[in-house]
């Protein structure tokens, strides 16, 4: 009774469990881009507020308005560029706006480099408050315009708009970093909670209905390992048909006369130099190109899975080498691409 009470259901409680552990991560990340994106006002970077000819760069800068669009009229060029790595990256230009002078820096191709005027400029840029290098701009236009610097900064507006600082490359790679890996994410927490609602969804479940009906195999597996497991380990199991896998790495249900390769492969675990500890890594390939990994196990949990399954069926064949390989290969034929992208897959999931 104790055998059936702990192994009802043991198999898609497992797979419940597994999924709910991993939704931790994809909800830590939403969340973390969900901050980053109100504490940096990435939907203005996204879509630039389109600033009317009435409202000042003044006015919106203090609006906390930074990223914008703008229509510009009658561009004159100063003179002055802004270098950056001994490269020109953006042209000065002044123009009356709203009865207030403003600059606006403006990029290369824009301003096709420099022109003298321009008629009409439609640009996205940043908004900024001068700081020295635009004190520098303006001595240089009061010495050319015979003004006093007290005199144009008068009448020249301390706030300006920059094209350049609109980043548009470095914005394109900071979205399409957020979007994919938040869709990701997203794409994640939707199936986990998908498998947690209904685990034979899951691709361990999914896995056997390469070999017919994945519902009714796993109610199969369930009802043998609840009434009486063969040979049971930690988190290893043999039924009278199934090698069922539940632990923290993932699931697996397979049935044993589908199996064809089994063999185990340890792992030195180090720390540095200081070498603590071996652990074995059982490897199961079965028909219909399914490979399975049950890794962190001990040496005798998987040579008894080994004995036990080789005595269960003849026609596996033990141990990893050549002729084993070869013979696997003969068996099973080399997968096409896709069968081998969908098998990777299924054994990261």
């Amino acid at each position: 009774m104790d055998m059936q009470k702990n192994y009802e259901h043991f198999i898609t409680k497992n797979i419940k469990a597994f999924y709910r552990r991993r939704l931790l991560a994809p909800i830590l990340y939403l969340g973390l881009l969900l901050i980053l994106w109100v504490s940096l006002s990435l939907t203005e970077l996204l879509f630039p507020h389109i600033l009317s000819s009435d409202t000042s760069f003044e006015t919106a800068f203090k609006q906390d308005i930074k990223n914008v669009g703008v229509t510009l009229h009658d561009l004159k060029f100063t003179g002055y560029t802004k270098n950056s790595l001994g490269r020109t990256v953006g042209y000065y230009y002044y123009l009356i706006r709203d009865e207030e002078c403003v600059i606006a820096l403006l990029n290369p191709k824009t301003c096709e480099e420099g022109l003298p005027s321009i008629e009409e400029a439609v640009i996205t840029g940043k908004l900024l408050k001068g700081g020295k290098g635009y004190d520098s701009l303006l001595q240089k236009l009061a010495t050319d315009l015979n003004w006093t610097e007290n005199g144009i900064k008068g009448k020249v507006s301390l706030y300006y708009i920059s094209e350049p600082d609109f980043n548009r490359i470095g914005n394109l790679v900071l979205f399409a970093f957020i979007f994919l890996t938040g869709g990701y994410s997203a794409a994640c927490l939707f199936a986990f909670i998908l498998f947690i609602l209904f685990p034979v969804l899951s691709p361990a479940c999914q896995s056997l209905s390469l070999f017919g009906n994945s519902k009714k195999l796993l109610e199969q597996a369930e009802e043998e390992l609840a009434t009486l497991p063969q040979l049971a380990t930690e988190d290893m199991f043999i039924t009278e048909h199934f090698f069922i896998e539940t632990s923290v790495y993932g699931n697996a249900v397979v049935p044993i006369d589908e199996i064809i390769w089994i063999y185990k492969y340890s792992t030195l675990n180090k720390i540095f130099w200081y070498h603590f500890s071996i652990s074995y890594t059982l490897h199961i390939s079965a028909n219909k190109h399914l490979y399975i990994q049950c890794p962190k196990n001990t040496k005798s949990d998987i040579d008894g899975i080994i004995d036990y399954l080789a005595e269960a069926n003849h026609r596996i064949l033990v141990g990893f080498n050549e002729e084993n390989r070869l013979k696997v290969r003969e068996i099973q034929g080399t997968p096409m691409n896709f069968e081998k992208f969908t098998s990777f897959l299924k054994r990261k999931i």
